[in-house]
């Protein structure tokens, strides 16, 4: 791709003639003087100005679109040319979900770059509506989700299985309690994942199965990470349901219980996300080799 071209996509992506400077390590006047090459050879205004932010045009637009596909061409000449010369080159972007993004994926990442280190790679992290939202955006090239629900515009596949399980904190006054009915749950001071996290969707689910409504529980808050729920809960009379696999570590050290519901459990499968249609052979690789991976 003309390093013009380059520039343009960087400036459209970010909305932004500074952040574009940051990110390709050049100078803001650089970026300026590219961009302006590029409107005169296309005869076309490619970004307007409004107050302090700027915006695509029209012509802006059209252009953006054209050239991501450029783009993703490019890249996929670069990896079938590397897979000839068995260096593999190429760009891939992961969209995965908290829980995924902290306790399962970065070890398959670590793998992977060591299998394929001419890959560029870059993973962004949030809840699962967000990674599926910024899918459908074209802003990643694959997702990584918890929840179950599916979006028709999305197609999902399966890769490893999980279990959400009720848990307090090793100083709590409910460490002691090995099982508690599912009416216990129902008295006991609850945290949870915050709107959009898989984790809460699945747990919504299973208790409208077992005819229990989420409102009906005492919960005490809702809170944006797992992370910060194990925190929480070194201080909280109470109980939270989060990822098996986000406590491996803390059951070690019985900072943290697991603490048994009887008649009552919370699987769930954790999941590939791709759009409709062709997938790139970067994202083939990726998801050849997470389907394959040893967890």
């Amino acid at each position: 791709m003309d390093h013009r071209d380059k520039v343009f996509l960087a400036v459209a992506e970010n909305l932004s003639f500074s952040k574009a400077a940051e990110e390709l390590f050049i100078s803001q006047p650089a970026v300026t003087k590219h961009i302006k090459e590029l409107e005169s050879k296309l005869n076309s205004t490619l970004f307007e100005r409004k107050g302090n932010r700027i915006y695509l045009t029209k012509a802006g637009k059209v252009n953006y679109e054209f050239l991501k596909k450029i783009k993703q061409q490019y890249e996929e000449l670069e990896f079938e040319l590397g897979r000839l010369n068995n260096t593999f080159k190429g760009t891939l972007h992961i969209g995965a979900s908290s829980t995924i993004s902290q306790y399962v994926i970065p070890e398959v990442i670590a793998a992977f770059y060591k299998r394929y280190p001419n890959i560029d790679l870059h993973l962004y992290s949030g809840n699962s509506v967000d990674m599926q939202k910024k899918l459908l955006a074209d802003e990643v090239d694959i997702a990584l989700v918890e929840n179950n629900s599916c979006m028709t515009e999305l197609k999902y596949l399966d890769f490893l299985d999980d279990e959400l399980v009720v848990v307090t904190g090793g100083n709590s006054v409910y460490s002691k309690r090995k099982q508690i009915t599912l009416n216990d749950l129902g008295e006991i001071p609850l945290v949870l994942r915050e709107k959009g996290s898989g984790t809460l969707e699945v747990i919504q689910q299973v208790l409208k199965s077992n005819n229990i409504q989420i409102d009906d529980l005492k919960i005490v808050t809702h809170l944006g990470s797992t992370e910060t729920i194990k925190n929480f809960l070194i201080n909280f009379d109470g109980i939270a349901i989060i990822s098996e696999k986000s406590i491996n570590k803390e059951l070690q050290l019985k900072s943290i219980v697991k603490i048994k519901v009887k008649n009552f459990q919370l699987p769930r499968k954790l999941r590939i996300v791709l759009r409709q249609g062709n997938i790139g052979s970067t994202t083939k690789t990726f998801i050849n080799f997470l389907n394959n991976y040893n967890f």
